[in-house]
Parts: structure tokens; sequence; C-alpha cells
């Protein structure tokens, strides 16, 4: 099955609250679908009120991008995103991974000495999504975005997700390919493609700001994206076509340049 494509923005409130805003609004009436926020505890306000507001002031869906499951408790984190399903109408989807690079330094520089291995992670994102369903109860399906790796957050996402995103580097094309190729044949899950650098520019909160934008264009990887706009839009049907992404995910920065982009693409 091929699906339509969509666009999403990663856009951390790292400005004053009216700047922002104008750029929220122009990236809802670009076209893009989805306005998403990181998970980066007390560098900017709480993706919960955040994502709130923009769900209040335009018809973009809302989400993040992602939740790192070790931050809060499961029940707390399945509340949230049950409360912001039911306050948005539905335009909320909630990612959540096990936690970026570094994550384990960030605990316990927030008083969580007793950082959970990777495994207990996962359990923590399945009973996170076991408790939002239970709260959503038969009438509401927040969607889950899980952003995956290995193999068994592969076959965790393949279980209790809407949509799938590999957490990548410089991987090259084929490897993406092998991963994606399951989720790909069970045609029954989206798959997400988050690309945080366009030409050599790193978008904020997507990447480290110190990564090696030339080994990436050199390794042919997926986390890249040519700064020409046609370029751009043929590689993105390109990884469609070939790999089965059909969801894309810019950072802010990015937002008006591949306008057009969106414009030409989204919903085809």
């Amino acid at each position: 099955m091929t699906r339509p494509f969509r666009f999403g923005v990663v856009a951390p409130l790292r400005s004053d609250l009216p700047t922002w805003l104008d750029r929220v609004r122009r990236i809802a009436d670009s076209g893009y679908s989805t306005l998403l926020m990181p998970d980066f505890p007390q560098m900017q306000p709480a993706p919960g009120p955040t994502l709130a507001t923009v769900a209040a002031r335009t018809d973009l869906r809302v989400g993040t991008w992602v939740y790192a499951s070790p931050l809060r408790p499961a029940w707390l984190t399945a509340w949230e995103a049950h409360s912001l399903s039911l306050l948005t109408d539905g335009r909320f989807e909630m990612g959540i991974g096990t936690g970026r690079p570094g994550i384990e330094d960030e605990l316990r520089d927030k008083g969580m000495p007793e950082v959970p291995p990777p495994y207990e992670r996962l359990k923590q994102i399945r009973e996170t999504v076991r408790a939002l369903r239970e709260l959503d109860g038969p009438d509401r399906h927040t969607p889950v975005a899980m952003a995956v790796l290995g193999p068994k957050a592969r076959a965790l996402a393949a279980e209790v997700a809407d949509t799938v995103t590999f957490v990548l580097g410089d991987q090259p094309r084929a490897e993406v390919e092998r991963l994606a190729h399951d989720f790909r044949t069970a045609g029954n899950l989206e798959l997400a493609l988050a690309v945080p650098v366009i030409g050599d520019t790193v978008a904020s909160h997507m990447a480290h700001p110190n990564t090696d934008t030339a080994a990436l264009h050199a390794a042919d990887a997926m986390t890249v994206l040519p700064d020409d706009p046609a370029a751009a839009a043929e590689e993105i049907q390109r990884r469609r076509e070939e790999i089965g992404f059909s969801y894309f995910i810019f950072g802010a920065d990015f937002a008006e340049r591949f306008a057009p982009i969106v414009a030409k693409l989204a919903g085809q």
C-alpha cells in the first residue's frame, strides 16, 4: 500500500512567544500536517501545554517528537497524551522512544540516579501505550509513533505503534531499506523519516549541532536532503517508492524553504 505524503515540522519554542506563534501560523498556512515538539525538559515550555496552545490557534495536528520514556512514569505520559487527544479533538499524536544519546547523564542531572537500562525503557513504552489505550477506551485511538532501531524496539513498534521512525545517523541507504522492509510488507504502519540535515545545515533539536554533515553526504545517509527544493522533492518521492517513507519531518528553520514541496506533494 502506498500512503499519501504528509509533512511535519519540529518547532521548539526558542524565541519570544509572539515570534514563535507567527512561525507556527506560517507553518499551518503552508500545508504541513503536524507541528511537533521535542522533549527537552526545562529548555523550553513543556510539550503538553505548548501543543495545546498550537491546536487551539490552528487546525494543525500536533505531536511529541518524541517523549523520552524514562523521563516520566508511564501512567503520567499516558495521562498527558490522552488529555491532549481530548483537548485537541483527536489531533494529537504521541511520539515516544527510549531516549536520545546522552539521556543517562540528563537523568542523573535531574536527580534520577537509577537510570533504567534500554530493555526497561522498552517496558516503559509498552506500559505507556497500554495505559493510553485504557484511558482512550473503545471510542478513541490516540496515534502512537515510535522511534526505534534495534530488533526488540522494532518488534514492539510492530505490535503497538501506528507510525514508525528509525533512529538514524550515517547508516547507508541499503541498511535503512532492510530496516524498513518488514514494516513495509506488513502494509499497516506509516513509515516516517526525520530529516535533520538539509544541505549542510543541522536543524535545532533534531541532531547534535556538531553532526558531521560531510560524512552524512558521503554515506548517502537518509538523514540528509539536498537544499535545492526541486532536488529534494525528487529524492522524497524516490524514498517513498523504494523504501516506503511517506511522512517526512523537517526542522522549523527549513519549513518556509520547503513549503513549495509540501504544496506539491502533500496528500498525493
